[in-house]
C-alpha cells in the first residue's frame, strides 16, 4: 500500500479520503529532520510549508508532491524534476480565505485594532480608547493590488463593491485587469495608495520588488500588506523603513524566511502585525483544499497527470522510474530517426 506523508495537519475529511486507498502518516512537528525522516517511507507528500532543498535525495521513495495552496516556491523544483517526482498545485482553492483576511488586516490597521486591545488589557479604559482618535475609515482611501490573480481580483471586487474604495492594479498584462482594478505602473500605485497589497507570486522578477528605493516612494501614511511570498519585500528595508516610521505600518502574513526565529527585529516593532502564514487557512478553505489535495495525490500515485501539474517536464522521468516498459516507449518516441 502507498504511503502518504502529510507535513502539516490537513482536513480530517481528507484524511479520511486518503486512508481509504494509502497509509497516511503525520508528521508531529515541521522540522526539517521530522520530514525527511518520515519522507523516507513515503511515496507521496503533500504540504503546506517548505520542503528541505535535500528531501528527494534523502527520501527517493517520494514520487508525488502535492502543495496544499499555490505556492511553488516551497519545493525544490529543479530537484524535484530531475528526479521525477510529480509536483502539483492547488491555484484558487484558498483564494477567497485569503482575500479576507486582506479585508481584515485592512479594516485592523485602519483602527489601530492591535494598539488598542493591547492598552485595554496592559494600561487603561481611558488610555486605550484615546488611542481611538486617530483612527480612521478606509472608504475614501487608496488600495493598489501588486500581482492581480484570483486573491487580487477578489480584494478588488470586495473594497470597490463594498466599501466605495478606488483600486489601483498592477501586474504584467494591465489589459486583464478586472473592471473594479484601474490600470497603475508600479511605482504610480505606490505613490498614491493608502495600501499597498502584495499577492504577486515569487519569481526571479519579483525578487525584492519591494527594495529600499520602492518602499521608499511609498507614502509616509500607508501600510504595506503582503500575503504573496516574502522574498517580494526587502525584509531588512522594511525593518529599516518601519522602524524610522517612513511608512505608517505593516501587516504580514509571509517572510524572508518561512519561519520567523526568535529575536526577529520585526518582533521588535510596535508597528508591525504579524501573523504565521495563515491567511488562507479557514474551515472552509481547508475542506476544499483538503480535498482537492487528497484527489491529486491519489491521481498521481495512480500513475495519472495531476489536474494541476507544476512540473510537466518531469512526466517523461517519472515513467521511466515507475514503469519501465513506459519509460521505453517515451525514449523511442522522443529519438531521432
Amino acid at each position: 500500500m502507498d504511503r502518504v506523508l502529510l507535513t502539516d495537519p490537513i482536513d480530517p475529511a481528507a484524511v479520511r479520503m486518503l486512508s481509504a486507498e494509502a497509509e497516511v502518516i503525520e508528521a508531529p512537528d515541521g522540522e526539517p529532520a521530522t520530514v525527511r525522516r518520515l519522507a523516507r517511507e513515503a511515496d507521496a507528500i503533500i504540504i503546506r510549508s517548505r520542503l528541505p532543498e535535500d528531501i528527494f535525495e534523502a527520501a527517493p521513495r517520494v514520487r508525488a508532491v502535492v502543495i496544499h495552496g499555490t505556492g511553488t516556491d516551497l519545493v525544490p523544483l529543479a530537484s524535484a524534476t530531475a528526479c521525477g517526482v510529480l509536483v502539483a498545485n492547488l491555484p484558487g482553492e484558498n483564494a477567497q480565505s485569503v482575500a479576507e483576511y486582506c479585508v481584515m488586516a485592512m479594516l485592523m490597521l485602519a483602527r489601530n485594532v492591535v494598539a488598542i486591545t493591547g492598552a485595554l488589557r496592559a494600561d487603561s479604559w481611558d488610555n486605550a480608547r484615546a488611542l481611538g482618535a486617530g483612527v480612521h475609515e478606509i472608504a475614501g482611501m487608496t488600495c493598489g493590488v501588486v500581482g492581480v490573480g484570483e486573491i487580487g481580483r477578489r480584494v478588488a471586487r470586495i473594497l470597490r463593491r463594498g466599501f466605495g474604495m478606488r483600486v489601483l492594479g498592477n501586474q504584467r498584462r494591465l489589459e486583464r485587469l478586472p473592471p473594479e482594478a484601474e490600470p497603475a505602473s508600479l511605482d504610480a500605485l505606490v505613490a498614491q495608495s493608502d495600501f499597498v497589497v502584495v499577492t504577486c507570486p515569487l519569481t526571479p522578477e519579483t525578487h525584492h520588488l519591494f527594495d529600499r528605493e520602492r518602499i521608499g516612494r511609498m507614502r509616509r501614511e500607508a501600510w504595506l500588506i503582503n500575503v504573496g511570498r516574502g522574498p517580494v519585500v526587502d525584509e531588512a528595508a522594511l525593518v529599516e523603513a518601519l522602524r524610522a516610521r517612513r511608512i505608517r505600518g505593516a501587516m504580514l502574513d509571509v517572510y524572508q524566511s518561512y519561519r520567523l526565529a526568535p529575536g526577529h527585529p520585526l518582533f521588535a516593532l510596535d508597528n508591525a502585525v504579524l501573523t504565521p502564514h495563515l491567511a488562507g487557512m479557514t474551515q472552509e478553505s481547508r475542506a476544499r483544499s483538503g480535498a482537492a489535495a487528497a484527489a491529486e495525490a491519489l491521481r498521481m500515485l495512480a500513475g495519472e497527470r495531476p489536474r494541476n501539474f507544476v512540473n510537466p517536464q518531469a512526466w517523461e522521468a517519472h515513467l521511466r522510474r515507475t514503469t519501465p516498459a513506459a519509460g521505453r516507449m517515451a525514449d523511442r518516441k522522443g529519438a531521432v530517426p
